[in-house]
């Protein structure tokens, strides 16, 4: 009789316990230390936006803008080189592919996946550049992180539609 009135109170507080220990907030609300709901239009904004001033600060050589896109630790895979690795390096990349006299750059974004932490940005893009205005079509792929609360570009890589020669 005495051990099952102890297990009884053992139950009861542990019922206590969990219970007690609410912070009263309902099924439906979201926690304030949760990460916000995952809003695909608004970051599609986001992200457009980001690509939009990344395209024109090519051609205005805005390098402050540039340099400042990417994550501290961020990775750039051009065409036909070794990977370029944070920003430091980057912005060196950054300056050579404006001193080509880039004259029109625009990208597509042709889709955008991923969560609250990470974001991929799929797309083709369409590029003039040098004296004799070169141009060129391609895709490319953007990984952005977030980092303090802003979307960077994590990992970049493009390459051209043209057939190998």
């Amino acid at each position: 009789m005495k051990q099952a009135a102890i297990y009884f109170l053992v139950i009861i507080l542990v019922a206590l316990s969990t219970t007690g220990c609410s912070n009263n907030t309902s099924a439906t609300e979201t926690p304030k230390d949760s990460a916000a709901p995952f809003d695909a239009a608004a970051l599609r904004k986001i992200i457009d936006e980001k690509n939009n001033r990344f395209t024109r600060s090519h051609i205005t050589g805005d390098t402050a803008f540039l340099n400042n896109i990417f994550t501290q630790d961020a990775k750039v895979f051009a065409p036909n080189a070794d990977v370029v690795v944070g920003r430091a390096a980057i912005a060196a990349l950054n300056l050579e592919y404006i001193n080509f006299g880039i004259k029109e750059f625009r990208e597509e974004t042709t889709a955008l996946y991923g969560n609250g932490e990470y974001l991929v940005n799929e797309g083709s893009y369409f590029m003039a550049y040098g004296k004799d205005s070169t141009t060129e079509k391609g895709k490319f792929i953007n990984i952005w992180k977030k980092v303090d609360g802003d979307w960077k570009i994590h990992s970049n890589i493009w390459n051209t539609n043209a057939p190998a020669k």
